[in-house]
């Protein structure tokens, strides 16, 4: 049964939505994200998708603090993605309480260092970002695209020991338009043995039933939460077959 991930996206320590990844298109949503976390803790969820918006655009970790007091206020698992591009960053986000890292750009610019981390920290706990435009990947807080396939780079991946992707279509993400469920269900017919979060779009309950019916193991539900659109509670009691 597909696990639902609420999402807390973070600039300068608020609770924020961008809409395709634009940062001049911020909404502020509340001033404290560790009051957002527990309330999602609260209705039963026991994963955080927690991404440090400053640090995808910086380059950078910018908000370990906000993920260190989220993970010592609440007993949430923690995926934390945003900036991560030493290895400083990484032990450093792992030292301050995510159960899971996830790197994007990285794989990008400096595949040998994303292979490194793979052996050495273990694939079950890194999540490869694959954020998509166009079939193509984005990288660097997707302010740059790239001409790779999504489906010839995740092959190269899997190959090199990933287990976890988390995907986001851009031109979905904060849109409240719709999950894109044809690109899931190709991921998941080339590539059956990933585990496969989805993100970007969703607002519906219908929509994460299809993806449940994909087989996709995971999605990321963020800006219908916070407009209400989804609701938490009939979230966190939602029965999927």
């Amino acid at each position: 049964m597909i696990t639902i991930i609420p999402a807390i996206d973070i600039i300068d320590g608020k609770c924020v939505r961008l809409t395709q990844g634009n940062y001049k298109n911020i909404k502020v949503y509340n001033d404290d994200p560790v009051y957002v976390a527990k309330e999602f803790e609260s209705y039963g969820f026991q994963r955080l998708h927690l991404v440090d918006l400053d640090g995808a655009k910086q380059k950078r970790v910018v908000n370990s603090k906000v993920l260190e007091k989220i993970a010592s206020s609440t007993n949430l698992k923690i995926d934390f993605g945003g900036g991560i591009k030493s290895d400083d960053d990484i032990h450093g986000v792992f030292n301050a309480g995510a159960s899971y890292a996830v790197v994007g750009s990285i794989a990008v610019t400096n595949s040998n260092l994303f292979r490194k981390w793979i052996n050495t920290i273990g694939s079950d706990k890194i999540i490869l970002a694959a954020d998509v435009k166009d079939m193509k990947i984005a990288i660097s807080g997707w302010q740059e695209k790239t001409e790779l396939d999504l489906l010839n780079f995740l092959t190269q991946q899997q190959h090199v020991g990933v287990k976890n992707v988390l995907c986001t279509d851009i031109t979905k993400d904060g849109m409240l338009m719709g999950a894109s469920l044809e690109l899931y269900k190709t991921i998941k017919k080339a590539l059956p043995e990933l585990y496969l979060i989805a993100s970007g779009g969703v607002s519906t309950y219908r929509e994460i039933e299809r993806l449940n019916d994909l087989n996709v193991e995971a999605v990321v539900i963020g800006k219908a939460i916070y407009e209400g659109k989804l609701t938490l509670q009939k979230l966190s009691n939602y029965k999927l077959k």
